[in-house]
């Protein structure tokens, strides 16, 4: 189908910096302005990143001043009650949050069992709050990235190894069971390509047992993957066929180096798509395919990107879906593209934040991911430098 795109060039939506900034002091306009500056800069990130490692392994005392700059900014809080603030002012403005456990890294069936736990108070406290009606966790918060990979790939497992995997099921079935019951819906975030067949039809066993009704369980699909779109089809008919809805989240994806030097090092076809373009096309016909059947997939927008935002708006325009609709959300990350955020809450959108929490030290490689990821989309944060500086000249008015 096309889509008219001539009501976006003269809309210019996302330009409002007024809109877009309007809970950010002028302190924090200010450090938002010096961290993106830094973080356009490879070489100081790179630098940074090796120095803060450091300092927090050598135990210095760099917390506080970690907590009252990138932590402050790309972080709701330390812990739930921390984030509140943050989660109140901003549904107040129309955007909710989806509070995100972000301590990566763990290994052992203790520290799952906790992230498994940590996500189960989520959903009680999602529950109990309008402003969160959305939780979220990692595949690999709740086991092994290797024993998914073993799975993925058709290896046999040792008796241990089935034990461990039937520990991780039991762990997805709780967190959706629970879902389920108190109507909080379940976002399973997308890892690596190698790990992510076994990730897949886990939760697609789950769709199956609690999207009966209305979805409750979400997977995520990386766009930049090239076979994306052919799995949402056959995953469609297969729903369509044994009575199940489904929820997605649709994002380009977070791990595209590391994929591609896998690939070379290894001698497969790279799974990304070839271009930057190619993988703006994936990610868009994904979109459209998904709102053009929303009766069998309810959808949420993970994207940064200005013109996927106008191409989800004018789908729904065209196809009358109303903006409230309860199977259509838009979401970005807490400290990033609050002129999409804001400005489309503003218009009524369903709009949600990933709002990522935990302790300073822990929550780290999260926020070294973020930062080395905003460096290699050079657009992306040149853009926030020119909506930070319009809005610091407005304010100067």
């Amino acid at each position: 189908m096309f889509y008219n795109f001539a009501f976006m060039s003269t809309d210019k939506l996302f330009d409002n910096t007024k809109v877009a900034f309007q809970l950010k002091s002028d302190s924090e306009l200010e450090r938002a302005y010096f961290l993106f500056k830094m973080i356009s800069h490879q070489p100081l990130v790179r630098i940074g990143t090796a120095a803060t490692n450091f300092a927090l392994k050598a135990n210095l005392p760099v917390e506080g001043l970690i907590r009252s700059t990138v932590f402050d900014h790309f972080c709701g809080g330390v812990n739930e009650d921390d984030c509140l603030n943050v989660i109140d002012d901003m549904f107040e403005k129309g955007v909710s949050s989806v509070l995100d456990f972000s301590v990566e890294g763990k290994e052992s069936d203790a520290q799952f069992d906790k992230a498994m736990l940590k996500t189960l108070e989520l959903i009680e406290f999602a529950h109990e709050k309008e402003a969160m009606p959305i939780a979220v966790f990692k595949p690999t918060g709740f086991g092994r990235l290797s024993l998914y990979q073993k799975i993925g790939e058709g290896q046999t497992l040792s008796i241990e190894e089935q034990e461990e995997w039937q520990r991780v099921v039991n762990r997805f079935d709780r967190v959706c069971q629970l879902g389920k019951e108190k109507v909080v819906e379940i976002l399973i975030d997308a890892e690596e390509s190698w790990m992510q067949d076994a990730a897949d039809d886990l939760v697609e066993d789950m769709m199956r047992r609690y999207n009966t009704d209305v979805p409750i369980v979400y997977n995520t699909l990386q766009t930049y993957r090239w076979d994306r779109l052919d799995y949402l089809k056959g995953l469609h008919e297969r729903a369509k066929r044994d009575g199940f809805s489904i929820g997605m989240k649709i994002v380009r994806g977070a791990y595209m180096e590391k994929e591609r030097e896998r690939a070379e090092e290894k001698g497969y076809d790279s799974p990304i798509c070839e271009s930057k373009t190619a993988t703006d096309a994936n990610f868009n016909n994904t979109l459209s395919y998904i709102l053009e059947n929303l009766d069998d997939i309810s959808l949420f927008i993970g994207t940064h990107n200005e013109q996927s935002s106008y191409l989800a708006l004018d789908i729904m325009e065209e196809l009358q879906i109303d903006r409230k609709d309860n199977r259509v959300w838009f979401g970005q990350l807490y400290g990033m593209s609050d002129h999409i955020s804001f400005n489309l809450a503003k218009q009524g959108y369903n709009v949600a934040k990933y709002v990522p929490f935990g302790p300073v030290k822990d929550v780290m490689p999260y926020l070294i991911r973020r930062a080395e990821e905003n460096t290699s989309v050079a657009g992306q944060t040149n853009r926030e430098l020119e909506l930070l500086k319009k809005e610091k000249a407005r304010r100067q008015l």
